[in-house]
């Protein structure tokens, strides 16, 4: 470019109005102006689950099909090394289904937490080169659970209609609930911990450690009764029972897991659920808000930090 030539685009730049770039300071407007900005860049949205897609199966031959191998391998293992060997199957009707129901909630919340984690720094040459919402890259890795997700649902309905126990009762809306308060708690935590996790690599790692010894606390492969018997109507319970996955996915089984109200004597369930779940939603939703803002505030050094 000539001198001329740069003279006359410094000229032209010198003439455009100013643009704000970055977030607007403030709990409740810096929020809402965040809010606005990942709706506009929603196409990018998009494209980004796309690539994470594409990016997971690229040069495989099954594709797509290896969302189900890992739940299923799961599915195999707990339910012949839990169910029939410990002889927990014994105790629980339709063993392989209520384990299904357990394994479906808890991958689509490790899948969420655990993408969304690392997502800063797997983005990292982007994040340096261009100013964009950084929290598209969390919620890509949402995207991305969420297909993950819609795959191993469509196997547990269709496992459900083989054994002629399609859970069409006044209980599946508890499924639907457990469903988004999963998507908005791991939302939330994935994208306080994207944050983080740029100035404290370490967290990844510790993440990934938690995941490991949280799939214990909440009934996947043992039913609640073995909780409630245990220590029920102790400080104990209610701290079990606050975990919002652990409710979480409680209501997916009293919605899916039809074999359980049919079982003689009933299952037990922990008392006011409904209660226990739409209050854990509203926390969830206030620690998504948090989160947030939080973000707000670290993702201005993140390209330095990259």
């Amino acid at each position: 470019m000539t001198d001329s030539g740069a003279a006359e685009r410094a000229a032209r730049i010198e003439t455009l109005p100013m643009v704000q770039v970055g977030r607007t300071q403030g709990f409740f407007r810096g929020a809402v102006r965040s809010l606005g900005e990942i709706w506009s860049q929603r196409e990018l949205l998009g494209l980004l689950v796309r690539r994470e897609l594409k990016a997971r199966y690229k040069d495989s031959s099954l594709g797509v099909l290896w969302s189900l191998v890992r739940p299923l391998t799961q599915l195999l293992i707990y339910y012949f090394a839990v169910g029939q060997i410990l002889g927990v199957a014994r105790a629980v009707p339709d063993f392989a289904i209520f384990v299904f129901v357990g394994l479906t909630g808890w991958t689509l919340f490790i899948e969420i937490v655990g993408n969304g984690t690392k997502s800063i720094i797997s983005n990292g040459g982007l994040v340096k080169k261009v100013y964009l919402p950084r929290e598209i890259f969390p919620l890509a890795s949402v995207g991305g659970a969420l297909f993950s997700f819609a795959m191993q649902f469509l196997i547990l309905i269709t496992a459900t209609l083989v054994l002629s126990r399609f859970p069409l009762t006044p209980d599946l809306p508890y499924a639907l609930l457990g469903i988004v308060l999963i998507i908005v708690f791991g939302t939330a935590l994935g994208i306080l911990l994207a944050g983080l996790t740029v100035y404290l690599r370490d967290l990844e790692h510790l993440v990934e450690v938690i995941l490991a010894v949280l799939f214990w606390a909440s009934p996947i492969v043992y039913s609640y009764a073995f909780v409630s018997n245990a220590i029920s109507g102790t400080w104990l319970e209610q701290l079990y029972l606050a975990n919002p996955v652990t409710v979480a996915i409680l209501g997916m089984q009293k919605g899916l897991w039809l074999a359980g109200s049919l079982a003689e004597g009933g299952v037990v369930w922990p008392p006011d659920l409904a209660l226990r779940m739409w209050i854990a939603l509203g926390v969830s939703l206030v620690l998504l808000w948090v989160s947030q803002r939080i973000f707000a505030r670290l993702q201005g050094n993140f390209a330095q930090e990259l």
